[in-house]
């Protein structure tokens, strides 16, 4: 993979994870997750398409079909999880 590509990459998947922040609102801390977030689930989805073989929209070397898919995925993922509340037990 070129520079020019990971640059784009970088900045393509810090725009999903900002517009997904824009929707989904919060504070720095959950932007910044937000954008990890997009991050890795772009890499993980570009890697994994690469690794299977699986091409969409291909966009020189990057394959930004799946890494899109993978993108969102760990952002749903990721919010999901974030809003999961622990229950403690108390003490009678």
């Amino acid at each position: 993979m070129t520079i020019p590509a990971l640059i784009l990459g970088f900045l393509i998947s810090s725009l999903y994870g900002a517009l997904y922040h824009l929707l989904r609102g919060g504070n720095f801390w959950r932007m910044v997750m937000d954008l990890a977030l997009a991050w890795a689930g772009f890499a993980a989805g570009h890697y994994l398409g690469l690794w299977r073989g699986w091409i969409l929209f291909p966009l020189g070397p990057l394959n930004l079909g799946v890494a899109t898919i993978g993108s969102l995925l760990f952002l749903g993922l990721g919010d999901w999880l974030s809003h999961i509340e622990v229950k403690q037990k108390t003490k009678v």
